[in-house]
């Protein structure tokens, strides 16, 4: 949610946000118009209370039964306006960055650099799909006679494979001297205070879900409505919740959270859209980054975040591309966005792996999170959540990009202790 002040000073920059992001339509001038009225009818609610306290000093009982009365129809119409005003504002999107390419979809979206050779093949690379069903490392058929389509069984050495992508992203991000060298090539002075694990809830409460701004659109997620209850799309979801209606003193800040969880995702929007393989799935498993700095820390802390997924993807030796999200393309919460897209031999493309997201103050705005400064003052912190490892993605990109001609698959080598092994092979 955006500050009403940034509104009120920045009005055309805020239209310009809705239209550029394709919000919903929300009356600018509406908006500023009830915010006027909280203020009044705020104003006319002290007003009275300070006449109740002075009845009551001088013990003037009709007065203030009176006043009483008075104060309770001030009371609900200042609820009423600001529950209109409150409605507003959550759907007011995040401004974009400076930097955030002008554009109406992906089709804008600003590659920034491509890293990594893509391997020369002596024969024509198999999609994932082929090579896990050839290696019974993947059963879509099977999946779909019990839980229907967008949903797999990992097998025998891919399972391992993803246990080994696990500890292998849990290893970078609690490792204060590994953070320390991906910082200093990436020439960012910044914290290097490591990421704290966690094992967080799968569900949540809807209002929590849309305080963190990702319960729109709901055709996205699982809810069950008898219970309140949301499954989550990402760790980030529970992760960003953690010091909700909390004030955070500056010297604790930054704070790195690293949660793995299942991610649930409805995926209404892509019929017909990766219906084979592990590219887009009902449920996967994910490796999530949520971190929260002091606001003039925020770019610096997302550009760090985009060094360790880089880091990442390179110690698997994944030729990739870094992409900068145009307006049309981020989320509505989103501030800046990265994407990283894994070279994909088997489809012949570059495919989405990771994505970085900074919200600024916005989702702190909505959960009441702050910090409190050296000088007793409080502002908002701001937050970053990115992936590490979405675990079905990663593990198409590796099958893909390590595949032999006689369909086994060379293991990457920072993956290779982890797995206890070299290659998978037929069995």
């Amino acid at each position: 949610m955006l500050d009403i002040k940034f509104i009120q000073d920045n009005p055309d920059v805020v239209r310009a946000a809705i239209k550029n992001k394709k919000g919903k339509p929300v009356d600018i001038d509406e908006v500023l118009k009830l915010h006027e009225e909280r203020k009044i009818f705020k104003a006319k609610i002290d007003e009275v209370n300070r006449q109740r306290n002075e009845a009551q000093l001088k013990r003037d009982i009709e007065a203030g039964k009176a006043l009483k009365e008075e104060l309770a129809i001030l009371e609900a119409k200042h609820e009423e306006i600001e529950k209109r005003l409150v409605a507003l504002l959550i759907v007011i999107p995040n401004i974009p960055s400076p930097d955030t390419p002008l554009g109406e979809d992906e089709r804008a979206n600003k590659p920034l650099r491509q890293v990594g050779e893509k391997r020369k093949f002596g024969f024509s690379p198999k999609p994932h799909w082929e090579l896990g069903e050839s290696l019974g490392l993947i059963n879509d058929k099977k999946a779909g006679e019990v839980s229907g389509a967008r949903f797999t069984y990992l097998m025998g050495d891919l399972a391992m494979l993803q246990f080994g992508l696990l500890h292998l992203a849990m290893k970078i991000l609690t490792d204060e001297e590994i953070l320390k060298e991906i910082a200093s090539r990436a020439g960012l002075k910044v914290s290097t205070k490591p990421f704290i694990p966690v094992v967080p809830p799968y569900m949540m409460r809807s209002t929590v879900m849309n305080r963190m701004a990702r319960l729109d659109p709901i055709d996205e997620r699982y809810y069950f409505e008898k219970d309140d209850l949301v499954f989550i799309g990402s760790a980030e979801h529970t992760l960003g919740p953690l010091h909700m209606d909390e004030t955070i003193a500056e010297d604790r800040l930054p704070i790195r959270y690293v949660g793995y969880s299942p991610a649930f995702r409805r995926e209404a929007g892509s019929y017909g859209k990766d219906t084979r393989g592990i590219l887009r799935l009902h449920h996967f498993d994910k490796v999530e980054m949520e971190t929260f700095t002091k606001p003039e820390d925020g770019y610096l802390e997302q550009d760090f975040i985009v060094a360790i997924q880089e880091h990442f993807i390179q110690l698997l030796g994944l030729p990739y591309q870094a992409v900068i999200i145009s307006t049309g393309d981020m989320g509505a919460a989103d501030q800046r966005q990265f994407d990283m897209e894994t070279w994909m031999p088997g489809q012949s493309a570059y495919r989405e792996t990771h994505t970085s997201d900074y919200m600024g103050g916005y989702q702190a705005r909505r959960l009441n999170t702050k910090v409190k400064r050296a000088d007793g003052t409080n502002e908002v912190v701001h937050m970053n959540d990115a992936t590490l490892v979405a675990m079905g993605r990663m593990l198409a990109a590796i099958i893909e990009n390590y595949q032999e001609s006689d369909g086994s698959i060379t293991l990457p080598k920072a993956l290779r202790d982890y797995v206890g092994k070299e290659s998978i092979k037929k069995s």
